[in-house]
């Protein structure tokens, strides 16, 4: 394998205390990494970087693992401007949301929809993503369901079968049937294709009873449980993430004093993820990471790109709401963005810039990665490695 040393790297990012200055970021200055195929091969102070095949000179910018977004819907068709355009107007709008969606989704051919997937990929990696999880939930019967997974593997192998997005319409007068078929026949046709299994369980969606029975099964079936808890109201969400185990609970938007205890306590197992784009997109009260922190709570970011509640594909945007919004320090947003968002997604893998971890870092112009959230909204990334790849 072709050997590429990056040097003249000024701040890196490690995630890893050990081999930098102690701080969960682990940084080091005037650093170097050296990339072996696709795997990190070394990584210390530029002036005992080992001999390479290769060099790329980074001129003292800085360098963080490549973000992982663990949490986003990116197979669909169609468009939602004019909900959103009304929702900023102060305009009441009942298009119908996500049933939108699911008609559009239905409609398009599987051309369409994985090159809708392709280009959100791109525009994603380009500003920093190299690792991402999509779901499924805009098809809502088998066959939509099962392709939109199909789909979802031929990029990603985080994949996560959303039947339980909401109840489908053609169930609208059955939400037990509906319940039985994504227990049933659905999940036995999106298995092969997923690694987790999701559940939206909110007032309007799946009361938790429901959800119980949807991850249960699915988890019978190999898949991991993940769950969209307390994004619109308190409810049973986050308590059922933490008693079944699951990965993460995702928004954690309302929380009472027991789900953030019951967080912390399971802070080795389940992520609680937050999501600020759809608090952006919708003017909706922002989670309080500060508090989930301060409790002990492992907190991941991420960007829940989806066509209807949070439109953006961009960490760094991410980053910058939740150090202005959600009260995060610059260090602890970088960190939940990256390793936090591998611990949501159970990868030791990624997320972080180690000797053996994947060869993921990207370079930021700028000469520190607090850049990402003291220049909000300006493009900073110069340069991505993927898998040892340079594909920007």
């Amino acid at each position: 394998m072709t050997t590429t040393a990056i040097t003249n790297i000024g701040s890196l990012v490690t995630n890893d205390p050990a081999l930098g200055d102690s701080t969960p970021l682990g940084l080091i200055r005037n650093a170097a990494v050296v990339l072996d195929g696709d795997r990190v091969a070394w990584v210390g102070p530029a002036d005992r970087a080992p001999a390479a095949d290769a060099s790329y000179d980074a001129q003292g910018r800085a360098a963080v693992p490549g973000f992982v977004d663990s949490h986003s819907h990116l197979v669909f068709a169609g468009d939602r401007t004019a909900e959103f355009n009304a929702r900023m107007s102060g305009r009441a709008y009942s298009a119908g949301g996500i049933r939108t969606t699911v008609a559009a989704t239905r409609a398009a051919t599987d051309a369409e929809l994985e090159a809708n997937l392709v280009r959100h990929l791109d525009e994603a990696r380009r500003q920093g993503t190299t690792t991402f999880e999509t779901k499924s939930g805009y098809g809502l019967t088998v066959q939509d369901e099962a392709r939109a997974l199909r789909i979802a593997a031929a990029h990603t192998e985080e994949v996560t079968y959303l039947g339980a997005h909401i109840v489908s319409p053609d169930y609208a007068d059955d939400p037990a049937g509906y319940v039985d078929l994504v227990t049933g026949e659905m999940l036995t046709a999106c298995a092969p294709y997923a690694r987790w299994v999701d559940v939206f369980c909110e007032k309007g969606a799946f009361d938790g009873e429901q959800a119980r029975a949807i991850l249960t099964a699915g988890a019978a079936a190999g898949l991991i449980p993940r769950v969209h808890a307390n994004q619109l109201s308190h409810g049973p969400g986050v308590q059922l993430a933490v008693e079944l185990e699951a990965a993460s609970a995702d928004h954690c938007t309302h929380l009472t004093d027991a789900d953030v205890d019951a967080l912390a306590q399971a802070a080795a197992t389940t992520v609680a993820t937050l999501l600020p784009g759809a608090e952006f997109s919708t003017r909706a009260q922002w989670p309080d990471a500060r508090r989930l922190i301060d409790a002990g709570a492992t907190v991941a970011l991420s960007t829940d790109c989806n066509p209807g509640s949070s439109y953006t594909s961009s960490m760094p945007f991410c980053i910058a709401l939740a150090v202005r919004d959600m009260r995060m320090t610059p260090d602890e947003a970088l960190w939940s963005a990256t390793a936090g968002g591998a611990r949501a997604l159970r990868r030791t893998d990624i997320g972080a810039l180690t000797p053996g971890a994947r060869a993921d870092l990207v370079l930021l112009d700028a000469p520190s990665h607090v850049h990402l959230a003291y220049r909000p909204g300006v493009p900073l990334v110069s340069a991505v490695w993927q898998k040892g790849r340079k594909t920007v």
